[in-house]
């Protein structure tokens, strides 16, 4: 799971798969055994489809397809369409809500229901089932998992696996897909992670929060109560005086990216202006993004911002305002 910046992270298992032989892209004798292996790759993502109605053999059809989802073409409609698939995955996922309080998750069914996971993240990037995926309403038996305290490795990969389902249908912009999300209580769990979860779920809820707030209707909905804007700026602050003890690069980038959008609404950035986090003013962070130049200039755009706005200058072409300050107490 190694770059957020534009998209969710992937198993790494299939990362560094090498390039073909020119044998099969030249259409040779390899070419023609690759076309040949095509059918039973199907044939066996096929079966192991149908094995997950069969509960004798669904554990081995979710280790199976989850491991090799990558390099099966069409594997998320044949999920969707099969008769009675998506239904097995329910079924492991509520199957280990009592497990969730008191936390007694075990280690294997933690790995059980995050290869069920893993096949709705499947589903979830594909687009032509992203749309009916949310239609169905199927996010919503992951937010459980979001739910949860326990800092346990069986519960830490729970919820990173079920962020990365929500992250898949996010990576792609699509305002559908927001505004349903903002009908739910996706920003509430997210900020939980962002304050209590392991580097990478927490890199992967900001993820989320970023791109909620890149969309207009995202953007809104945050800055539309004192309450809501509150509840961001302070988890989001929060976490950035935890990385001068504990630097995540990939991480500070979505924190100061949120930061910059959020300055995009003149009400809350000229609460900004009072209370942005010091740390990203006085060069704290300057080793940190000394190799990545996209933050450095998204870090110091959002300076600019908040410095003409709060003057309520030409550069935010409002004159000052009230905001937001009076909920952060200033």
């Amino acid at each position: 799971m190694a770059n957020l910046q534009s998209s969710v992270p992937e198993p790494s298992s299939f990362a560094g798969a090498s390039p073909p032989s020119p044998s099969s892209i030249g259409g040779g004798a390899g070419g023609a055994a690759s076309a040949a292996q095509e059918p039973r790759k199907m044939a066996s993502a096929e079966q192991l489809v149908l094995d997950l109605c069969d509960r004798e053999l669904r554990e081995n059809a979710l280790l199976e397809l989850s491991k090799k989802r990558e390099i099966f073409q069409d594997l998320a409609p044949l999920l969707w369409h099969s008769f009675g698939t998506i239904a097995a995955l329910l079924q492991e996922i509520v199957s280990i809500y009592p497990a969730l309080s008191p936390p007694v998750l075990s280690p294997g069914a933690s790995n059980r229901v995050c290869n069920a996971l893993a096949l709705l993240q499947c589903v979830a990037s594909h687009p032509d089932t992203r749309i009916p995926f949310l239609h169905a309403h199927v996010p919503l038996f992951l937010y459980p998992f979001l739910n949860t305290f326990s800092k346990t490795r069986p519960f830490e990969y729970l919820r990173l696996t079920s962020l990365g389902v929500i992250g898949a249908l996010v990576k792609v912009d699509d305002t559908e897909v927001i505004g349903f999300l903002l009908q739910t209580e996706i920003i509430p769990l997210c900020l939980r992670t962002m304050e209590m979860g392991s580097e990478l779920s927490k890199t992967v809820a900001t993820f989320i929060v970023q791109k909620i707030l890149l969309d207009d209707i995202g953007l809104r909905y945050v800055c539309a109560t004192p309450e809501r804007f509150y509840a961001v700026g302070s988890v989001l602050g929060n976490m950035v005086i935890s990385l001068a003890d504990q630097p995540s690069t990939r991480l500070l980038k979505h924190i100061i990216r949120c930061y910059l959008r959020l300055s995009d609404n003149p009400r809350a950035c000229v609460a900004l202006h009072n209370c942005l986090p010091d740390m990203l003013k006085d060069g704290t962070f300057n080793i940190s993004l000394r190799d990545d130049p996209a933050t450095r200039r998204w870090l110091q755009q959002l300076l600019h911002n908040v410095t003409v706005g709060g003057m309520g200058g030409p550069g935010m072409g409002v004159p000052p305002q009230p905001g937001l300050d009076h909920m952060m107490g200033i």
